[in-house]
């Protein structure tokens, strides 16, 4: 026994010390929401989509199908308070605790002509610099720019094509002859947007497109802003006339109280110049956004039917002409083609980035494909087939110049042209959207538990030396 006098008292100190540290220094604390860094991780990394096609040779729909605890269709709102009007609903990080931003669903199409959409979807457009990362680079310094600032009047980052830049920074931006080149050889993304609140009760979704710059289409959009910004109050209110009242009730918002039948947003077709006179009282509220018939290209894609939230489900249906006659602002539907896909969804009163994006997916008419379009004759698509299940993903913040970047280990097969769907799943894709949030903090974290690791095998190594007895002089 008295080779091992001295070894126990340092195992019991040691030995749980150590190892205390080594749990300490695990998962606590990195994972959590910030949003002085535009971090806000939803509850449900992944949700569900279904998704259906149909055409009968001139035009063509697509069905979405989703699941929302609740519908949102108020967005961005003038609240009169003690003599001042209040935004409510601005872009918030993460959702909007005030119930004023709007449900939507997105999708990002191409005929080819893009190929890295093909094979990475919506990540090819995520570059440097872009609004609501940590990293996001100032409004001045875009307003700057010589293309971005001076010639189209941004004073932020958005989606935008690799090949538009010379390298992996947003500054870089290729000379203008060279844009126009890539846009009438059909290098852009169509971009179709249906918003609940800023387009719906109109029956329409807005026509977008995806370059150098997330532009929209020609002509006039669906919806302008509602604001006098030298009097600091809307420029038109609800005819009184016309539905019977000024204002809605900031009481029916903060409840998201609404009734798709009823009036929830402000119209040309009932909105009068606004009264400063009128006996504003605490609680009023005039939308920020008035709504209009959208005119020319911008407005080629429709709703229809009625687009709504019944039971817990969103069931929106649009439709547009397969030739829209616009071939530099859409993707030209043809028979037998075959197009690749990028579906996303803004929920529980989410904007910006927070929302839940697919990878890409092909669409077929008469070829086969993930989605393939079901044709049809007569005036309704049938819509008795199945659908195509779609998992969505929250992206996180990560972006095209980290995956094709030395920090990304899967970066060779990008450099390959390996797809994204042959090597990773949507939860594993989920879930490093999330790590890339907090990388920093993962790696610290992981330095320490390592330091605490080796502590703890040093410190059993040192309690058990008395346990070894020592060669004296003379032994053999």
């Amino acid at each position: 026994m008295n080779k091992y006098k001295g070894a126990y008292p340092w195992v019991v100190i040691a030995l749980p010390a150590t190892l205390a540290l080594t749990w300490a220094t695990q998962g606590i604390g990195v994972i959590e929401n910030d949003h002085s860094r535009n971090i806000d991780i939803p509850e449900e990394l992944t949700m569900p989509l279904q998704v259906k096609a149909a055409y009968d040779g001139e035009n063509v729909f697509f069905r979405y199908r989703w699941s929302a605890e609740n519908a949102f269709v108020y967005h961005d709102m003038l609240r009169y308070q003690d003599g001042e009007w209040v935004r409510h609903g601005a872009s918030p990080v993460g959702s909007d605790p005030d119930n004023a931003y709007e449900d939507r669903v997105s999708m990002l199409v191409d005929d080819g002509s893009v190929p890295e959409f093909g094979r990475y979807g919506g990540y090819i457009t995520v570059g440097s610099g872009m609004r609501y990362f940590p990293d996001v680079d100032g409004a001045d310094e875009v307003r700057e720019h010589p293309h971005l600032g001076g010639g189209l009047g941004r004073s932020d980052i958005r989606k935008y094509l690799p090949a538009t830049r010379h390298n992996a920074d947003w500054r870089s931006v290729v000379d203008a002859e060279t844009l126009e080149a890539q846009r009438d050889a059909g290098y852009f993304l169509d971009l179709w947007h249906w918003r609940a609140g800023r387009s719906n009760p109109l029956g329409v979704a807005d026509d977008n497109w995806v370059g150098e710059y997330r532009h929209s289409d020609s002509g006039r959009g669906a919806f302008s802003t509602n604001w006098d910004s030298d009097n600091a109050r809307p420029s038109w209110m609800f005819d009184p006339d016309a539905v019977g009242m000024h204002a809605l009730s900031w009481e029916d918002i903060a409840a998201n109280r609404f009734d798709f039948d009823g009036l929830y947003y402000l119209a040309e077709d009932f909105a009068i110049e606004f009264d400063p006179d009128h006996d504003w009282q605490n609680g009023d509220v005039i939308p920020r956004r008035l709504l209009r018939q959208p005119e020319g290209s911008r407005a080629a894609i429709r709703v229809h039917g009625d687009a709504r939230w019944v039971d817990g489900y969103w069931d929106v249906t649009l439709v547009r002409a397969m030739d829209t006659g616009s071939p530099r602002d859409d993707k030209i539907f043809r028979e037998q083609g075959r197009y690749d896909l990028g579906i996303a969804v803004h929920r529980n009163a989410t904007g910006s980035r927070w929302h839940y994006v697919s990878l890409p997916h092909t669409l077929g008419f008469g070829r086969e494909a993930d989605i393939q379009a079901q044709r049809f004759s007569g005036s309704e698509p049938d819509w008795s087939g199945e659908w195509t299940d779609i998992t969505l993903i929250y992206p996180g913040q990560v972006n095209w110049p980290l995956l094709t970047s030395r920090a990304h280990a899967g970066s060779s097969g990008i450099a390959a042209g390996k797809p994204v769907r042959a090597h990773h799943n949507e939860e594993q894709l989920a879930h490093y959207g999330v790590e890339m949030e907090f990388l920093d903090q993962i790696v610290s974290q992981w330095r320490m538990t390592l330091f605490g690791g080796l502590f703890a095998i040093g410190g059993i190594g040192l309690a058990l030396l008395p346990a070894f007895p020592r060669k004296r002089k003379g032994d053999n």
